[in-house]
């Protein structure tokens, strides 16, 4: 797998995974985790103590200044597709999105989306599919709050 360097970004928080662990395991990279819910943000506040790396952002991840990460991940944050538009949104140009999927992933599917927003063929590896973004994104994008959703590009 290729090394995408930068601050990684996590989509879709929840919990704080995969985002602690990664500030866990690489303590020279910034994260920033990235939640809506209010409650869950309270909750993942109280691991920036934990690590002098970790930033809490409060917020829809479309509502955030784009292209700025060199990793952006997603575990169960919306259809691979619309999750990707997501990532691919605030991923830097020569960074990634890295979405945690099922066996049932429609990776073609995955791949329009990638094309339209500037990213490269996504490869499957583990459970994971990791979409280089090779091109800056393209007028329009990022879409308002809820369009990715509401009416997904694939």
């Amino acid at each position: 797998m290729r090394r995408f360097d930068g601050p990684i970004a996590d989509v879709g928080s929840g919990g704080g995974a995969p985002g602690i662990p990664l500030a866990a395991a690489l303590p020279t990279r910034q994260v920033t985790l990235i939640e809506a819910s209010h409650r869950k943000c309270a909750f993942l506040e109280g691991w920036k103590a934990e690590f002098s790396n970790l930033r809490v952002v409060c917020g829809r991840g479309e509502e955030q200044a784009p292209e700025t990460y060199g990793v952006v991940v997603a575990k169960a944050l919306a259809s691979p597709p619309v999750a990707a538009e997501w990532c691919l949104g605030l991923a830097a140009t020569g960074g990634a999105a890295v979405l945690f999927v099922g066996p049932s992933a429609e990776v073609d599917r995955i791949g329009r989306v990638a094309e339209m927003l500037g990213g490269g063929h996504p490869e499957l590896e583990a459970g994971l599919v990791v979409i280089p973004k090779l091109r800056p994104l393209p007028e329009g994008f990022p879409r308002r709050a809820g369009m990715a959703r509401k009416r997904p590009l694939a």
